[in-house]
């Protein structure tokens, strides 16, 4: 049953019909299972009279303005008719029944201190968590809670347990803890090359994770997933297993790459010979091309992601899908060529094919860390740089080892082969927008999971000695 507003009441309304569907209040008001102080009571008897006219259908504007004229008498801020705060009403009313009811307000209480465990004696006080006896419980009502502060100290193990009353807690709303993120597969089979898919990654976790998710929704295993960032002028960098999520960003540009498996090796994702190439030594003293090819013995392949782009590097544009194929490290830059042409063979014009036998484009390494570092076509094995060899070393630890090269093309060049084809088309699976209207909705969170979090343990500053 509602209340009337008896200019500007609201907030007095709320806390009263808070109170009486409370239902321990509830019927200990309405059946005046309560011991007052007399004439002192006044505010509990209204609030009582007032409670027993809601649940008993006996409720007339009359109670309500008495009530309001009692609360006025006992309180000078809340007289007149201006606006105030539930919160702070509630809190005053309170603390009043405790008065009322005979019993002494919990608010400047002493807080009480009880020792456990931890060395007695004289050397029992080595810091600041020194034992005091507790006082005894208070008895009231409504009867106040108490709450238990545990201090441990971090050099003597010595505990200390403050318990202090509180009539009412200010909880926290745990933040969501997770957040919207597009991940584009890039699959091996012809029938879907193409798909991108809405994921909930956890706002607290690693790369890791979110390779296992990728493969959990594309249904590979996670060995064949390589993740990468690609951007429309190319590849911008590589993730690794340990890189935190918080590293990729909402509007980045993620790949998940399906790796194939190398001819002659399906047991192993490793190529042959990497484990000699991470060994080997780059930098100021590293060895010329010549020499690192050296260092590999024959059947030693390479995984390599491709993006194809038109333009001068300033203003390069990719076009047509990345690429991923395993190449053999000695081929020649004649083999090289043949192999990218080979799986762009079905995005070239039909009435059109590559003529002659030179250089149609050039590859640089993406992401090298000396700058920009082309591969020669005058070098008798390419793929046997040094830089290639650094590309695998810094592609770390989240599927195989592998190495991002650009394919730049001149505009005449790309317009002869390729005709007007752009970036990949690629279709948003329901999961997209799923995702991101869960996570446009308002967050919500139970009672439970609020406590949880005002309770979570946590590490003090400055409680040393």
């Amino acid at each position: 049953q509602g209340l009337r507003n008896h200019g500007n009441t609201c907030f007095m309304n709320a806390v009263v019909q808070c109170l009486s569907n409370t239902a321990p209040l509830a019927e200990l008001l309405a059946l005046g299972r309560y011991r007052a102080r007399g004439a002192r009571a006044q505010v509990t008897h209204r609030l009582a009279a007032l409670v027993r006219a809601l649940w008993s259908l006996d409720y007339t504007p009359q109670l309500s303005a008495e009530f309001k004229s009692i609360v006025a008498q006992h309180s000078s801020q809340f007289r007149g008719n201006a606006q105030h705060d539930a919160l702070e009403f509630l809190l005053w009313l309170l603390d009043r029944l405790h008065e009322d009811l005979g019993a002494s307000s919990p608010g400047p209480s002493p807080r009480g201190r009880q020792q456990v465990g931890g060395p007695r004696g004289a050397g029992a006080r080595c810091c600041r968590l020194c034992a005091q006896p507790r006082p005894a419980a208070l008895v009231s009502f409504p009867p106040p809670l108490s709450c238990r502060s545990s201090l441990t100290c971090p050099h003597c193990r010595q505990q200390s347990n403050t318990f202090d009353p509180f009539l009412c807690v200010s909880l926290p709303i745990p933040p969501r803890q997770t957040r919207p993120l597009n991940v584009t597969l890039v699959f091996q089979c012809k029938s879907q090359r193409f798909v991108r898919v809405g994921l909930a990654v956890p706002l607290c976790s690693t790369v890791a994770k979110l390779r296992e998710m990728v493969a959990r929704e594309g249904r590979i295993p996670p060995e064949q997933v390589v993740l990468a960032e690609v951007s429309p002028d190319g590849f911008r960098r590589s993730f690794a297993d340990d890189e935190e999520l918080g590293a990729i960003g909402d509007g980045d540009s993620v790949y998940a790459f399906q790796t194939p498996l190398p001819l002659g090796r399906q047991g192993s994702l490793r190529p042959a010979g990497t484990a000699a190439l991470i060994g080997h030594h780059s930098g100021p003293h590293a060895a010329p091309a010549a020499l690192s090819s050296e260092c590999l013995h024959r059947g030693a392949r390479v995984l390599l992601l491709l993006c194809n782009t038109v333009g001068d590097s300033a203003r390069a544009a990719r076009f047509g899908p990345p690429l991923v194929l395993w190449e053999e490290r000695g081929v020649s830059w004649e083999q090289l060529q043949q192999g990218i042409l080979a799986k762009m063979r079905y995005l070239m014009r039909s009435e059109l094919q590559p003529q002659g036998t030179g250089a149609l484009f050039r590859i640089r390494v993406a992401g090298a860390s000396a700058g920009c570092c082309y591969l020669s076509p005058q070098d008798s094995r390419p793929l046997c740089h040094p830089a290639v060899d650094r590309a695998l070393q810094a592609s770390g630890v989240g599927g195989p080892p592998h190495v991002k090269l650009t394919v730049e093309w001149d505009t005449g060049t790309k317009e002869r082969l390729f005709g007007s084809i752009q970036e990949e088309v690629v279709q948003d699976a329901e999961s997209v927008r799923l995702q991101q209207q869960a996570h446009e909705q308002q967050h919500s969170c139970t009672l439970d999971e609020c406590f949880q979090l005002y309770t979570k343990e946590e590490q003090v500053r400055g409680a040393g000695r």
